[in-house]
């Protein structure tokens, strides 16, 4: 019995301290895979956003109020994405650490309307551009909710929040998170940090896949349904012509659609695109007016995806495939 006892004992000593994991909350698919990946089986962080559901325009349930009032970490990509959550924070009063991704040490920002591409070395570190790897990148998002502007929606001029569509940004990302798990629940900080690498590993392969994809549609203009394709333009030398609404998904006015039409009137378009959970009907009828060619739905927030560790990666390749498909016809 004396041995049973201390093998059980040795056996319980080597599992992860899985009591000590802090429960997540996340926003947005994107942000849950990096977490769910950095997390692997210590536990499963929560998703606030799930299938179907509009990052611009979303109301809380009261089990997903109640669960970021409980949270021992919130993970975010910031108020200029959700500022609906920044309100929320705000009126829970909570004391839970966030983490907000866009003021994380060492990500990429760009402004909307930009697609210049940033220096991230095409030469096949693709997505390394990460600082010293997984555990020990600076987990400088965190705070306890310092002060911030209230947002009414998120502007479409200014920093543009949708940086998780530069994989980059994303293996960056699993580090920074994987150096806030670590701070918060230190025993199973070389967990965190081998998912991490493993997770940053992945998004590199998967990186390389989709620029030797892209290549051959690099230059060829496209039209989107909002201005939410900056980062991944900017990442694989893509050419977004226009967006038919704003960075937010509000309406357009009867001047920008005007101008768009001439853009893809004059031939200033190869595919028109529409978006996943929003209205196809204006991307139609631009479409139909002008001749060019309609593509496939984009899903840059994955609210089609399935959930899980694989979702980042399949959001980045589900949408540079639905670009080739229509673009390499032209």
């Amino acid at each position: 019995m004396r041995y049973t006892i201390s093998a059980a004992m040795a056996t319980l000593a080597a599992l992860p301290a899985m009591a000590d994991v802090p429960s997540v909350v996340t926003d947005i698919a994107p942000v849950h895979a990096l977490v769910a990946t950095v997390m692997g089986d210590l536990g499963q962080p929560e998703l606030l956003l799930d299938k179907g559901a509009d990052a611009h325009d979303f109301q809380l349930r009261p089990s997903q109020a109640a669960a970021l009032q409980s949270a021992g970490l919130v993970v975010w990509v910031g108020p200029e994405m959700t500022p609906w959550l920044d309100r929320t924070l705000d009126g829970l009063g909570g004391s839970a650490p966030q983490l907000r991704l866009l003021a994380a040490k060492g990500t990429h920002l760009q402004e909307f309307g930009s697609t210049h591409e940033h220096d991230h070395d095409h030469g096949h570190d693709h997505a390394e551009a990460h600082d010293d790897h997984a555990g020990h990148a600076e987990a400088e998002g965190h705070d306890d909710h310092a002060g911030h502007d209230d947002h009414a929606s998120h502007d479409h001029s200014g920093t543009d929040p949708h940086a998780w569509l530069d994989p980059a940004n994303g293996a960056l990302w699993l580090g920074v998170i994987a150096a806030e798990l670590s701070r918060l629940d230190p025993d199973n900080a070389a967990t965190y940090a081998a998912n991490a690498e493993a997770g940053q590993a992945r998004i590199g392969t998967v990186d390389a896949g989709i620029e030797a994809l892209l290549a051959p549609v690099k230059g060829k203009p496209f039209v989107v349904f909002h201005d939410a394709y900056g980062y991944f333009s900017a990442h694989y030398g893509l050419t977004v012509a226009g967006s038919v609404a704003l960075g937010d998904a509000s309406a357009p006015g009867a001047a920008h659609l005007a101008t768009l039409r001439e853009t893809v009137a004059g031939g200033g378009a190869l595919c028109l695109f529409p978006e996943a959970g929003h209205d196809p009907k204006l991307t139609t009828q631009l479409a139909e007016a002008s001749g060019v060619t309609l593509g496939a739905a984009l899903d840059p927030e994955g609210s089609l995806a399935e959930r899980g560790p694989d979702a980042y990666a399949q959001i980045l390749q589900t949408l540079a495939q639905s670009l080739h498909d229509c673009l390499n016809k032209g």
